[in-house]
């Protein structure tokens, strides 16, 4: 069971890929409740973004999971490995 939480700092932070392509901004961080380990980025995709256009996303399709194990750095942006950015699927953002 995931807990949504975050950071008040980290709220709408720019998200990029390991090869400098924008992804959008983070939403929220998934939070395990029993570990307190980050497990995900909840991202909104930026819609004009490359990342989009490779993973064929629509309007209506724009929030990712991205694993937090995926982020290789964090200061004014969020950076992580492009490969490892999931399609959400409805019920998580419900």
């Amino acid at each position: 069971m995931y807990k949504y939480s975050i950071a008040k700092q980290l709220a709408s932070k720019r998200v990029i890929t390991n090869r400098g392509d924008e992804v959008g901004k983070v939403l929220d961080i998934l939070v395990d409740e029993l570990s307190g380990t980050l497990e995900y980025l909840l991202v909104e995709i930026d819609i004009d973004s490359k990342v989009t256009r490779t993973l064929k996303l629509d309007q209506k399709n724009r929030i990712v999971k991205i694993p937090y194990s995926a982020v290789s750095a964090v200061s004014d942006v969020f950076i992580v490995d492009e490969k490892q950015i999931i399609i959400d699927n409805e019920e998580l953002i419900q």
